[in-house]
C-alpha cells in the first residue's frame, strides 16, 4: 500500500474516533488477527478479544469530547500519530489523555497497534 492511500485510511480512522464510533473503526480499519498494546502491558491478539477490551473501555465513558491529532507520520506499512483524548467519565470527572500510537499495517488493515501514555494521565 502507497504511503498516500495509507495517509488515507490514517486520516479516515481519524474520522472515525471523532465521531466516538471507536469499535466501527475497529470493524473498518483492523485485521481480524490484530494484536493491540498498550504500554508495557500483555497483548491483546484477535479482533474480537480486542472489541471486547475497548468495549470495557467505552462502558466507563459517559460523553465523547474531543479527539485532536497533534502529529502524525506514514511510512513503510507503519504509522503514528500523537493525539489527545477528551471525554467526561460516567463518574461524571472529565478525562484528559495524551497518548502515541504505533500502527503496522498490512493489506489496509491494521494488525499491530501500541498505544504509549502516562498511566497517571486523567487523574
Amino acid at each position: 500500500m502507497s504511503t498516500t492511500n495509507l495517509q488515507q485510511r490514517l486520516n479516515d480512522l481519524f474520522g472515525y474516533i471523532r465521531q466516538g464510533k471507536i469499535i466501527e473503526a475497529m470493524n473498518e480499519f483492523y485485521d481480524k488477527d490484530a494484536v493491540m498494546q498498550e504500554n508495557a502491558n500483555p497483548p491483546t491478539a484477535g479482533l474480537a478479544a480486542n472489541i471486547e477490551r475497548e468495549k470495557q473501555f467505552m462502558s466507563g465513558v459517559k460523553e465523547w469530547k474531543g479527539f485532536n491529532v497533534t502529529a502524525s507520520g506514514v511510512g513503510d506499512n507503519v504509522t503514528f500519530y500523537e493525539c489527545n483524548l477528551d471525554f467526561i467519565a460516567t463518574s461524571g470527572q472529565p478525562v484528559h489523555m495524551e497518548q502515541v500510537v504505533v500502527a503496522k499495517w498490512k493489506n489496509g488493515k491494521i494488525v499491530h497497534e501500541r498505544f504509549y501514555y502516562d498511566t497517571g494521565a486523567g487523574k
